[in-house]
């Protein structure tokens, strides 16, 4: 490209930008997504314990997950009063033989049951963490730790809206900043028209989802005692999205 060429297109250029800057903005509508969001350390914990049994006879079986699930919810009430116990998911279901195949022209015979397995499982919610290690290991002596998830109190995620909504707000008033100043007008000729702060999607904390449940070989007696297992809380983001109208004079 010739010397001449270049200048004549950095001319063209800079007579567009000129151009495009000298647009009106007089009762421009702008619509302006903001983004907001705080962080704290987690101060609950859900834990789901269970235990399973396998035998021969159904009602042994029960009898041993019922007197297991009662001694393990002793130990968690002794070891932390203040959580919260959910008894759930009990469960009876037949064990079969594996399949073998059949001889040529032999008839399948109806399936009968070799053995039954019997569980339940047993949720403990609670802001006592530094418990938790003691209280975990002490039941882990009779029951199994099955999942683990650590969250907010209602309290806690109560105190941070406030401090959300700030943040959020914030952010809107930066952007409008940002747009006010890059359409060459000032920040006081912008007049906040709406505010919504559901357009823009579920800003809400989500629900945590509970690990699948996964299933124990049965245990002849209870087992020895467990060390103190270590947990990191570690911390949750609660976000907030609203969208913006601007209108400038």
């Amino acid at each position: 490209m010739t010397v001449l060429k270049t200048i004549l297109v950095a001319t063209v250029a800079l007579g567009a930008q000129a151009h495009a800057q000298s647009l009106p903005t007089s009762g421009t509508l702008v619509v302006v997504p903001a983004y907001g969001e705080v962080k704290h350390v987690n101060d609950q914990v859900v834990a789901t314990l269970a235990i399973e049994e396998q035998d021969k006879d159904k009602a042994a079986a029960a009898s041993r997950v019922n007197q297991k699930m009662n001694k393990g919810i002793a130990i968690v009430k002794k070891e932390d009063p203040q959580a919260v116990l959910k008894t759930q998911g009990y469960y009876t279901y037949p064990v079969y033989p594996e399949d073998r195949p059949l001889p040529p022209g032999a008839q399948a015979k109806p399936r009968v049951p070799t053995a039954w397995r019997v569980g339940q499982y047993l949720q403990l919610t609670t802001s006592n963490l530094a418990a938790l290690p003691k209280t975990v290991a002490a039941a882990q002596g009779v029951l199994s730790l099955n999942g683990l998830h650590f969250g907010l109190t209602p309290a806690t995620t109560k105190k941070l809206d406030d401090q959300r909504i700030a943040a959020t707000y914030q952010n809107l008033n930066e952007r409008v900043a940002a747009i006010a100043a890059a359409m060459g007008r000032k920040v006081s000729d912008a007049v906040l028209d709406t505010v919504d702060f559901e357009g823009s999607g579920n800003y809400a904390q989500h629900e945590s989802v509970q690990d699948a449940p996964m299933r124990m070989r049965a245990m002849a007696k209870d087992a020895a005692p467990v060390e103190e297992p270590s947990f990191e809380p570690g911390e949750t983001t609660l976000e907030m999205r609203l969208v913006g109208k601007v209108k400038f004079k």
